[in-house]
Parts: structure tokens; C-alpha cells; sequence
């Protein structure tokens, strides 16, 4: 890589694991497209070599785009040990296993009278998805130990917070960091508050200052301003006058057909309950409270305005998409140069020189959070600048807060030893002790697990999953 000045990049490597995407791989290559002060190589790996190889063909169809100022060769690689050498980037982004598997996370234990929204980072989905996820995790590691041990790390899989635990647990020296865009959404709610509440209009999330701390998917914004105005007496009369019936925009009277849209009550209850923003979707701050709050039943969560996202709904959806993906690949359609919201590609010109910035990232907690357990990968603001980063000290967290985020932060602890020993056992109190499965027996909490582990062997091979 040469960095020709403090303006520009070029011959920047990123090497992309999950480079088979069709959703976050095309957002990468807009947000790369439309930025002229980067261009290199984007190196694609992907267990189907396929997909890996059509997106290659797109990316570099898109670089002829008359309005993509940004310049990259796409090359698909079928092992990953090739596409990781002499990368700069390593972006994560893939899907552990298939949805069929995924479809077990989430649906088996309904069978039990459990539900969840999501089911890929908390509750018993979440778990045993971080399972299967977790020798993935430790051979992504292994290689860019042993190929490009000095590149930063991007990473956008879920479970977020233990993946990150497993790639710093498997090569120490990484410069890895988990990018996760729910708080952005957040801020964005702050900004319609503004509007809303106060008429002010135009305010856009990069003029807020925001204090952020908790686990990914379960972040709290403890502390919020614009212009030196505290936005906590602004949100909480927002708050209180939706609390009843949602934010719902005028005449969206559909909304409940969209699988991943909410009206905010999960969030306003929770402010008022807490005192603090919760800052994820409703979807994911749901699965980390006691089941009976929002997800007793699919009439509760109706009530609390959010939908259950099924695994039905996302093979449908993965079916749209391959066949966008092979008009795409055919000249038929073409990518909109449209910028994703994400913020990865401003993280790289960060890193590389060309601007600080400061935002929300998931590492492991060396202090930021001062009350915390050490070592636990936690969601903080951190600094940004020249192959730099640093997380920024946010001092105690509040302790009813800390309360509330303690059990996924020791479910870390359980899930990460299970995956060093290859042993399920090893994590079996951090199953039954799931805020989701409160109201279920232990022996028929055991029963779910072996059920959902069965569901996943062939992932987990060498390992002992004989649980009692």
C-alpha cells in the first residue's frame, strides 16, 4: 500500500471474508465507488466461490459507472489464505451456516413456548448461533495471524460481542474491531425528536454528541446534546406522549407488514423504566429482558408495536435477492451509486490518515467502562485517526444499567470457554439461565438445547455435545 499524501489512498488491499454477499458486499462497493480519495484492491473470499466470483464481475462493472469516482479491481479468490495476503482491511461479513440452521435458532424454541425477534445474538438462538459461528471465527483469526497479522479488522457478523471475544482470544495481537449500525438509528430517533419536539428541522446524526455504553444490541446512550442543549428532557416528553401508541409516521397504516420496522415503545418503556436511551432496534432490545416483558407471546409483541422476523420471510427475501443478483450479474440491472448509511469505508480513510472520527465500535473492555467486567467486548464510542484507534473512557456505567447488561456479559465468558474446549457442556448455565427461558423448567430448558445442538452438529465436528 502507498499513501501518496494526507488527501489520497491508493493500492489500498481490502480482503473481504463473505465476499459472496449480496447485500452488505454491494454496500461496501458503493460506498467505495463513490469515494475518490481511496482506490486499491478488493480481494472477495466466500465458501461459494460462485457468488464470490459474480460479485467480482459486478464490482469491476461498477468501477465503469461514469459517476464512480472511486477506482477498484474486484478479484475472487477460492481460498482465504489468498485473498488475506498483504490485505490492509480485513471486512467479516458472512452468514454462519444456512438459514435452515438459522431456522432452528429461532423457531425450535417456540415449540417451548419461547419466542424471539431475531434470535442472532441473545436469548437460545443467539447462543447456539454463537456456537457455530465460533470455529469460523477462530480459522479467520488463524489466517490473518499467520497472513496479514498488521491489518485492521472490520467486522459485521453477528453475534457481534462473543465473535469479537473469539478473535481476540484466538490471535491476541489483532487490530479488530465490531461495527454495528443500530446506534446509529438511534441517533437518527434523536434528530426526529428534535423536529418533532422542538421544531428543529435539517439536524443530521453527526451533530449530536452521544455517550455510549452497554453490549452490542443492548447499548444505552447515557448521554446526549446538540449544540450544548441536553436532549434527555426532549426525549423523555417524546417518550412519554408516544408511550401508549408508538412513533408511527402519519398514514403508515401498514407498517406491521414490514419485518423489521417498530414503532419505539420498546424504547420509550425502557427510558422511563431506566432512565437512560436504549439505543438497538426493538426487535433486538426485546430478546435481552425477561420473555414475559415484551416477548411472552405474538400478542404481546403486537402490543409492544414490533414484529417476529421469521426465517420463512428471510429465504423468501434470500430469493429475491438471488435473482436481483443474477440480473445484476447479466447487465440486466445495475447498482444504484447510493451511499449505505454505513460507516466502514469513513473508518478506513480514518485509519489510513485521511481524518479522525469518533464513533461506535465493539472491542474488548480494557477500562472504557470502568465497572465492567475486563476483557468482556463491550459497545463504546472510540477515536479514530492515522492506524490509530482508541476506545473512549466513559467511567462508571450506571449500576441498574450494568445489572441489566451482566448476564449477556457473562454469557460471554461461558460461550467463549465452551468454544476453546469444544464442549457444549461448558456453557449450559449461560442456556438455562437466558433471560427468554425464565419461565421454563431447567430439564426442558436441557431438552430445547440438546434439541437445537442436534440441529447444528455438523458445524461443531470433534465436539461433545452430550448434554444432561
Amino acid at each position: 500500500m502507498e499513501i501518496i499524501n494526507r488527501q489520497k489512498a491508493e493500492n489500498v488491499k481490502i480482503a473481504y471474508v463473505g465476499g459472496g454477499s449480496r447485500g452488505w458486499a454491494w454496500q461496501l462497493m458503493t460506498d467505495l465507488a463513490m469515494e475518490a480519495n481511496l482506490s486499491g484492491e478488493v480481494a472477495l473470499y466466500d465458501i461459494d466461490f460462485e457468488a464470490a466470483r459474480k460479485n467480482a464481475v459486478i464490482g469491476n462493472r461498477l468501477g465503469e459507472n461514469p459517476e464512480a469516482c472511486g477506482k477498484w479491481a474486484y478479484t475472487a479468490y477460492e481460498k482465504q489464505q489468498e485473498a488475506l495476503k498483504g490485505a490492509d482491511f480485513v471486512v467479516i461479513s458472512i452468514l454462519p451456516g444456512t438459514f435452515d440452521e438459522m431456522a432452528s435458532d429461532v423457531h425450535t424454541p417456540e415449540k417451548y413456548g419461547v419466542y424471539q425477534s431475531v434470535g442472532d445474538t441473545a436469548g437460545p438462538g443467539g447462543l447456539v448461533r454463537a456456537l457455530r459461528s465460533g470455529p469460523m471465527f477462530q480459522a479467520i483469526a488463524e489466517d490473518i495471524k499467520t497472513v496479514c497479522p498488521n491489518a485492521w479488522v472490520i467486522n459485521y457478523t453477528n453475534p457481534m460481542a462473543i465473535l469479537m471475544r473469539v478473535l481476540y482470544d484466538t490471535f491476541p495481537g489483532i487490530k479488530a474491531v465490531g461495527c454495528c449500525h443500530e446506534v446509529f438509528h438511534t441517533q437518527d430517533l434523536l434528530c426526529t425528536a428534535l423536529e418533532k419536539m422542538r421544531g428543529t428541522a435539517g439536524v443530521k446524526r453527526a451533530d449530536l454528541v452521544t455517550t455510549v455504553q452497554g453490549v452490542n444490541h443492548y447499548t444505552w446512550i447515557t448521554k446526549a446534546s446538540y449544540r450544548g442543549m441536553d436532549l434527555f428532557p426532549m426525549y423523555r416528553e417524546m417518550a412519554e406522549k408516544y408511550r401508549e401508541n408508538g412513533l408511527v409516521e402519519d398514514g403508515d397504516t401498514n407498517w406491521m407488514n414490514n419485518s423489521f420496522k417498530c414503532v419505539e415503545k420498546v424504547k420509550f418503556d425502557l427510558f422511563l423504566r431506566f432512565g437512560a436511551i436504549a439505543a438497538a432496534g426493538d426487535r433486538h432490545l426485546a430478546e435481552f429482558n425477561p420473555a414475559p416483558r415484551y416477548l411472552k407471546n405474538p400478542e404481546t409483541v403486537k402490543s409492544w408495536g414490533f414484529g417476529l422476523t421469521t426465517v420463512g420471510w428471510r429465504k423468501e427475501d434470500l430469493k429475491r435477492r438471488l435473482d436481483r443478483a443474477q440480473k445484476v450479474y447479466d447487465g440486466e440491472e445495475s447498482l444504484t451509486l447510493k451511499a449505505s448509511g454505513e460507516e466502514g469505508v469513513i473508518m478506513i480513510k480514518a485509519l489510513l490518515g485521511l481524518g479522525d472520527m469518533v464513533t461506535n465500535v465493539n472491542i474488548p473492555n480494557i477500562g472504557q467502562i470502568s465497572n465492567a467486567p475486563l476483557g468482556v467486548v463491550v459497545e463504546t464510542n472510540a477515536a479514530l485517526r492515522d492506524h490509530f484507534l482508541a476506545p473512549l473512557m466513559t467511567g462508571n456505567m450506571d449500576e441498574t444499567l450494568l445489572s441489566l447488561s451482566m448476564p449477556a456479559m457473562s454469557a460471554q465468558n461461558e460461550i467463549l470457554r465452551a468454544i476453546r474446549h469444544k464442549d457444549a457442556r461448558l456453557c449450559i448455565g449461560a442456556f438455562i439461565n437466558d433471560p427468554l427461558l425464565c419461565e421454563l423448567q431447567p430439564e426442558d430448558a436441557v431438552k430445547l438445547y440438546k434439541e437445537m445442538l442436534e440441529n447444528t452438529k455438523k458445524y461443531l465436528p470433534g465436539w461433545n455435545l452430550e448434554v444432561e
